[in-house]
């Protein structure tokens, strides 16, 4: 803005080309908004540096301004990337985000901190959507899980992690590759399951035996005991790895043995982090889009999303130099 003050909505009502009324129906998270004129809105506030007063918003709506987060770590990058996402989408709309981590008492624990605090919903952050099979849930805290199954307590959204993983083994076959190997996440995880699911089911349609498959934990130092495995048995040509952190580890194996990539193997990864483009080479990945992640899952938490309803955001192919067609082995 140009001048020093505070900026108001009627400025960012101009900045958006919309009404004051619009403006103050996103802030309040509205759902007679449509998603374009959200975004404008959103945009505008982010740009424009408006910030909601809470006390009066509380006394109007009925709402404190807080949203909570449940995870079970921060240690892997996609739980991290989620985290970000969700708070810079809070942000925007005027929120803050309280985190609630499940220990070794479960989830209540975890519910009932944020109950304490007034939250005005919670989202429950990718791994930790495992911990809530079979557990009773709050009836009185709006919930959005990310990455879970179906299931008629809460508000989902999710990846096409299936999707996404059956486009990377697809390009793979396009490329020549037969015998394609997977590197899974952890058994306990929705979305291990659900990539390792497009893998199996793209390779069978295509009439290829699916595997070798090794199960691993996200880390790259995992990725490379899991891809070492699989270069000393020596039958796959190409591997889909679950994610990028576990492609880098799949990587550096590689480059200890000699084993050239992508001219002897082909290698995929998931997630399209920041520094993917800058493996060596620069990592074949599905793009998983958390920006787009987090501001759904805010959208739905605050805009009253009805329990057992469902989204699912596209994860596309970015191909790069990790990737290739098959070279005879020297």
């Amino acid at each position: 803005m140009a001048n020093s003050q505070r900026p108001s909505m009627a400025d960012v009502a101009a900045l958006a080309g919309v009404s004051a009324q619009t403006v103050s129906r996103v802030v309040n998270a509205s759902p007679r908004v449509d998603p374009e004129t959200r975004h404008r809105v959103e945009a505008a506030l982010a740009r424009s540096g408006y910030r909601v007063h809470r006390a009066a918003r509380a006394l109007r709506t009925g709402r404190t301004g807080i949203i909570g987060a449940v995870v079970s770590t921060l240690a892997t990058v996609g739980n991290s990337l989620m985290l970000q996402s969700v708070v810079d989408e809070a942000s925007v709309r005027g929120y803050s985000v309280v985190i609630a981590r499940i220990g070794t008492d479960g989830p209540a624990e975890a519910f009932e901190r944020l109950r304490e605090q007034g939250v005005d919903g919670a989202i429950v952050v990718n791994e930790a959507s495992a911990l809530l099979r079979d557990v009773a849930l709050p009836d009185e805290l709006r919930l959005v899980v990310v990455d879970s199954p179906p299931d008629p307590r809460y508000a989902g959204i999710e990846t096409a992690h299936a999707d996404g993983s059956a486009a990377a083994t697809r390009h793979l076959l396009e490329l020549g590759h037969r015998t394609i190997a997977h590197i899974a996440g952890p058994d306990s995880s929705y979305a291990a399951a659900e990539r390792e699911r497009g893998w199996r089911e793209t390779l069978t349609a295509a009439g290829c035996a699916p595997g070798p498959l090794v199960r691993a934990q996200w880390t790259s130092a995992s990725g490379f005991e899991a891809g070492g495995s699989l270069m000393d048995v020596g039958t796959a040509t190409a591997v889909v790895v679950a994610n990028d952190q576990m492609a880098l580890g799949v990587l550096r194996a590689a480059t200890e043995r000699g084993i050239r990539v992508p001219e002897r193997l082909s290698v995929v990864g998931f997630d399209d982090v920041d520094d993917a483009a800058n493996y060596s080479p620069a990592l074949t990945t599905v793009h998983q889009p958390f920006d787009e992640l987090g501001r759904r899952a805010v959208a739905a938490v605050l805009g009253d999303a009805e329990p057992g309803s469902r989204e699912v955001v596209a994860a596309p192919l970015v191909v790069r130099a990790s990737t290739g067609a098959i070279i005879a082995r020297a």
